[in-house]
């Protein structure tokens, strides 16, 4: 394992590592001249004992046709949103880290969606660091927010670099451009 950051290869791996991980991915140049990557991640709630018998009720209601346009209403509505402003500084991953743990604080997210869209959320804000902010001071903001649906999760970075071509990035097989194996990346994609 490298020491130094700076002599850490980046041959797309970061972005190839988020493009398995994300159900959906988006990078979008806004109106102020910024760059958004979106990263989706979907998930079925950890079922507790208390949400297992709830559900059931609803379910009954729901054959009956009750509470179908309420649920349906709901499904769209954030359970958590926050957004942290962080410099251009790779020392920031730590504060990063911290605060996509406190987003996670006492939600039924399950271990391994949640593990998953730390590491993506890290990939994004590093590669945000190492390649959009490159030659831009210190100093320069990035954005994150993260919001908590009750089906999915939402990371947004912004950034002021110069915009990529995402798709291109996607294509090939990691095996190809990156000198790691998955094996050696210390994690299994499922």
């Amino acid at each position: 394992m490298k020491n130094n950051f700076d002599e850490i290869p980046s041959g797309g791996i970061g972005i190839k590592v988020i493009g398995k991980i994300a159900d959906e991915l988006s990078y979008t140049r806004t109106f102020d001249s910024r760059n958004c990557l979106l990263i989706v991640k979907k998930y079925q709630p950890k079922p507790s004992t208390e949400t297992y018998f709830i559900q059931r009720q609803i379910d009954a209601l729901k054959s009956l046709n009750l509470l179908q346009k309420q649920r349906d209403s709901q499904s769209d509505q954030p359970l958590k949103k926050i957004s942290l402003k962080v410099n251009s500084d790779i020392k920031a991953v730590a504060q990063v880290l911290e605060w996509v743990d406190a987003v996670f604080e006492d939600l039924p997210i399950p271990e391994a969606v949640f593990c998953q869209f730390k590491l993506v959320s890290i990939e994004g804000f590093t590669n945000a660091v190492r390649h959009a902010h490159k030659e831009l001071p210190l100093a320069t903001p990035i954005d994150l927010e993260i919001t908590v649906f009750p089906s999915h999760l939402e990371i947004k970075i912004w950034d002021y670099g110069k915009p990529f071509d995402l798709k291109s990035k996607l294509q090939g097989d990691l095996a190809e451009t990156s000198p790691f194996a998955w094996d050696e990346l210390g994690f299994t994609l499922h």
